[in-house]
């Protein structure tokens, strides 16, 4: 892998991690990956539930994450995972590149469903490209990724820091190559299935989906 490679899904987890309440009880993790937001979440919630339906990405978040983590190997659309909370005790239910694997129309109400009133859902996704629509965007990206590449590059080289450095198991995890739908469509469904969800798209391939679930 090049040293200039930087992973866009660790950039992002500030930016879910800020629509989230201050100190969360007990959040779900859909699509944990090797655990790095789920590591993240456990520093400011009493406990998380991880869940990845792929076991090597399991394995890696078991080896990462500490102790208020419980790792699950399921799959969210399916399978009733064991050790999780009922379903409307979670108070926030996260995503990072793992909403486009699923139909919405699925994950949506499930993820929902999950929540306790008051609630938050946050998912980070990647859309379809939109163009001639979002052209202006792809070639801000384009040219922005060269210049944080370089200077995460520099940063690793002369620092301490990771510097969104891929992970080791970068290269296992399950990757869609042609998300189903742009930003645009994604924004329509989502309200439709979700009144007041509000999705936009970010800078480096990505689309961010928050909600609050009514009542609490």
């Amino acid at each position: 892998m090049s040293r200039f490679a930087w992973d866009h899904n660790a950039y992002y987890h500030r930016t879910l991690l800020r629509t989230l309440p201050a100190a969360p009880g007990r959040v779900l993790d859909v699509g944990c990956g090797a655990g790095a937001l789920a590591t993240a979440l456990a520093a400011r919630s009493r406990h998380v539930d991880a869940l990845d339906r792929a076991p090597e990405m399991i394995a890696a978040a078991e080896r990462a994450v500490p102790g208020n983590v419980r790792c699950v190997h399921a799959d969210f659309l399916r399978d009733t995972h064991p050790g999780a909370a009922p379903a409307g005790h979670y108070d926030a239910v996260v995503s990072v590149s793992a909403l486009h694997h699923m139909p919405l129309s699925d994950a949506l109400p499930r993820m929902a469903n999950a929540l306790r009133p008051g609630g938050v859902l946050a998912a980070i996704a990647l859309p379809r490209t939109d163009l001639p629509r979002e052209l202006p965007v792809e070639l801000a990206a384009f040219a922005a990724q060269r210049v944080l590449a370089a200077t995460f590059a520099v940063a690793r080289t002369v620092g301490r820091g990771r510097w969104y450095a891929p992970e080791h198991s970068h290269d296992a995890m399950p990757v869609v190559l042609d998300p189903p739908l742009t930003t645009r469509q994604v924004r329509a469904r989502a309200a439709a299935i979700l009144p007041g969800a509000r999705v936009r798209r970010l800078l480096f391939w990505r689309y961010l989906l928050v909600w609050h679930k009514p009542g609490g």
